[in-house]
């Protein structure tokens, strides 16, 4: 209950805190007159802020509602007119003996000790110690805003809202926020507002007090571009976008026009959701608006429109911002590089590159970095490796710990161990300290080289420097002691990982899911992977891989099938490896035509096989006796300058030999390069040879004379045994004679007959 120092006069001016004391006295006494007078100035004010801070007249309102849709309202208005200038019949010494001899009277006491501590220079109130209810604290801050003034009443509003009853309670919130509007200080009220906006955020409860903002308008507080603001950083930083939206929308509809700051979060939460359409119109408005882009905000749209595979938009931008004479800088051009090198596009971010350079810029140490690391990922580790040697030579810049960690991952990734352990020593040399990163890459490179000691080596010596381990490091390991049949060893070091408050990723569980598939436990493995999605571990389009792969590799095209419906529904596009496994799981259970299916759907989609999806997909069609089509994805595999498994070409001649089409086989072969024709012609030999076909076999051997080849000694000895095994003995005959013409001249047989 509120304190009357005076008589409170109801006219049509009164402020906010004349509402508040008398519906604060009627919330206590409830008199017909004060009812009355409660409906009338409820006529202009919120019904959800009185209710807020007067809980005890809710009942009321269903009547209010009739009262005010009823004609009898305009009675009771006219009744009450005609007390527009005379006091409320509420005393002081009524008031008095209802407030000061009653629980509430610590209201009265709290005020004297705020004003003797605000006296004594205490304005922080750090010795005032009270225990009092939201309801007192209400009538306090209202008190002191009234007698005491703005200043006063924020130091006690300060004072209660790090204190957990009042911290979070909005009707506080309001009542000090109104108070201060009565006084018609507007600044402070806002404050109140932001102050209300930070608090509610931290439990969840943003959209209701950005709500309360909005409805604030009622009691005569304006809105606040910087209250706004407020909302909207907020909103952005915890990725509510979707309020940031609807908040941004509303400052239009109140006529609220944003400034630079709000433009920039905006564009910053779009950018971070990869909400690129939303964040070009809003480019444009600010455009429109006068504002210039500044380079900071430029790099986040860049790296958003680089996500998103828009790299013509980021031209456009960069267009822009000479137009608005903030010419883009390197660091706003090495985002765009490395977005193309994300994608793979290192030859155009090599152009751009050079765009760099021709606009007289100088590329720094990052730009290098990340053109290093696009390399190595392609693996084009030695152009990476010039580009690094000349960041080495150079007078501007050296590498630092980042250069060479992307380069020891390119090499691990080859690998090339002996030289990433060389990189490793050269920069120990320069002073520069190996990370997580470093280690983790060569922890991940000798286990998948299978050398287990070394990675348990090497994380030892990650420890003994204060690298702290994090999962990818640990789940390199893993990874690599269960290839290694290790699982028990596995399965411990999962537990330490664990004992050390790492979580398990996603990466964690598709290595276990994986392990599961690899021994035959298919219900393990799927149960696995629902548990996974059901917990909240957003699966990519490698766990989905490594199921659908596992399904099929298990003849279960159905559940494949659906995986990959349920991939694609997500968002996630399919890689290479997850089209092949579809198409060789058809292939191996005899359904060419839906391998066929899938392999179109692949092309579709423009993710482009490669050597492997031909090879299975044509070792199908030769199961499946389609040999023409067989021969047409092979010569097209081969156009596209892809080189061909070794079984690939192998299995398409052996096919066409046993249907006695041995110079087709021929012209499969042929079309390989020398050094692939001779292998492949050497194991179709054997292989023929092996099943009798020992004519078939003779013409081939034939042909590596024809060439001038050397026959292989294990290739010369199985055509031996084929033709002895079938009576062959004059073929033996002709071939041995053909090959002692070519020993007498100097031609022989590899290995020990020469």
């Amino acid at each position: 209950m509120l304190l009357f120092s005076t008589p409170v006069y109801c006219n049509r001016k009164f402020q906010i805190l004349s509402k508040c004391q008398l519906l604060e006295f009627a919330n206590h006494h409830m008199q017909p007159s004060h009812l009355e007078a409660m409906l009338f100035l409820q006529a202009s004010t919120s019904h959800r802020i009185y209710l807020l801070i007067f809980p005890k007249l809710k009942p009321h309102f269903l009547f209010c509602r009739h009262f005010f849709q009823d004609r009898i309202f305009s009675i009771a208005k006219s009744r009450f007119s005609s007390l527009l200038q005379t006091p409320i019949p509420i005393l002081l010494d009524e008031v008095s003996n209802a407030t000061m001899d009653s629980p509430s009277g610590i209201v009265g006491r709290v005020f004297n000790l705020v004003c003797q501590s605000y006296d004594e220079g205490d304005q922080s109130l750090r010795f005032l110690h009270v225990d009092i209810s939201i309801e007192q604290a209400v009538a306090v801050v209202a008190l002191l805003a009234d007698r005491e003034g703005s200043i006063a009443a924020l130091s006690f509003f300060h004072w209660a809202i790090v204190r957990a009853q009042f911290r979070h309670s909005m009707r506080f919130y309001i009542a000090t926020a109104g108070s201060l509007v009565a006084r018609g200080n507007f600044e402070k009220a806002q404050e109140v507002m932001r102050c209300m906006i930070e608090c509610f955020a931290e439990v969840g409860r943003l959209k209701e007090a950005s709500n309360m903002v909005f409805e604030m308008q009622n009691g005569g507080l304006p809105l606040s571009i910087h209250t706004m603001n407020r909302i909207l950083r907020i909103a952005a930083d915890s990725g509510l976008v979707g309020l940031a939206q609807q908040v941004f929308g509303e400052m239009s509809v109140n006529q609220l026009s944003p400034d630079m700051h709000t433009f920039k979060t905006m564009i910053i939460a779009c950018c971070r959701e990869g909400l690129v359409g939303d964040v070009e119109k809003l480019f444009k408005a600010m455009e429109a608006r006068g504002f210039r882009m500044d380079n900071v905000t430029c790099t986040l749209i860049v790296d958003a429109f680089c996500k998103k595979g828009l790299f013509k938009k980021v031209f456009w931008i960069f267009e822009r911002m000479y137009e608005m004479d903030v010419p883009p800088n390197v660091i706003n051009y090495t985002a765009l590089i490395n977005g193309l090198c994300k994608r793979g596009s290192v030859k155009q971010a090599f152009q751009v590159l050079e765009e760099i350079v021709g606009k007289r810029m100088k590329p720094n140490v990052y730009t290098h970095t990340i053109l290093i690391d696009g390399l190595c990922k392609i693996g084009w580790t030695e152009r990476a490796f010039r580009l690094f040697m000349k960041l080495i030579r150079s007078n501007l810049y050296k590498p630092n710990v980042y250069t060479y960690t992307a380069m020891i991952s390119g090499y691990c990734r080859e690998g090339k161990l002996n030289r990433a352990a060389m990189l490793l020593s050269k920069m120990r040399e320069q002073d520069l300290l190996p990370n997580t990163n470093t280690f983790t890459a060569l922890i991940d490179g000798n286990c998948k080289q299978g050398d287990i000691d070394r990675a348990f080596e090497l994380l030892d010596e990650m420890k003994g420097v204060d690298c702290i381990p994090t999962i990818h490091t640990y789940n390199s390991m893993v990874d690599g002691m269960f290839k290694k049949g290790r699982a028990n060893e596995a399965h411990k070091l999962l537990q330490e990982c664990l004992l050390q408050g790492l979580k398990l990723d996603k990466v964690t569980y598709t290595i276990l899911i994986n392990e599961h598939f690899r021994r035959g436990r298919i219900a393990q493995a799927l149960e696995l992977f629902d548990w996974m999605v059901g917990n909240g571990y957003q699966a990519d389009i490698k766990t989905y891989t490594v199921v659908i792969a596992g399904c099929c590799r298990q003849k279960r095209m159905e559940d494949g099938e659906k995986l990959l419906s349920d991939c694609l529904k997500l968002g996630l596009k399919p890689t290479k490896q997850t089209y092949t496994s579809m198409i060789s799981g058809y292939c191996r259970d005899g359904k060419t035509q839906s391998a066929l299916r899938i392999f179109e759907k692949m092309i579709q989609e423009a993710c482009m096989p490669d050597s492997v999806t031909y090879g299975a997909l044509i070792s199908g069609l030769c199961k499946d006796s389609r040999l023409e089509e067989a021969r047409a994805l092979y010569e097209s595999m081969l156009d596209k300058g892809l080189v061909p498994c070794e079984v690939t070409g192998i299995t398409l001649a052996y096919e066409f030999c046993k249907r006695e089409k041995n110079e087709i086989a021929m012209l499969v072969l042929e079309r390989l390069e020398k050094k692939h024709w001779v292998q492949a012609t050497n194991i179709l030999i054997r292989k023929l040879s092996s099943v009798g076909n020992v004519d078939a076999a003779l013409l081939f051997l034939n042909k590596l004379l024809d060439v001038d080849c050397s026959v292989d000694h294990i290739t010369y000895t199985a055509f031996l045994s084929g033709c002895y095994e079938n009576n062959r003995y004059s073929l033996v005959s002709d071939l041995s004679e053909r090959i002692s013409m070519h020993i007498a001249g100097n031609h022989g047989l590899k290995g020990e007959i020469t």
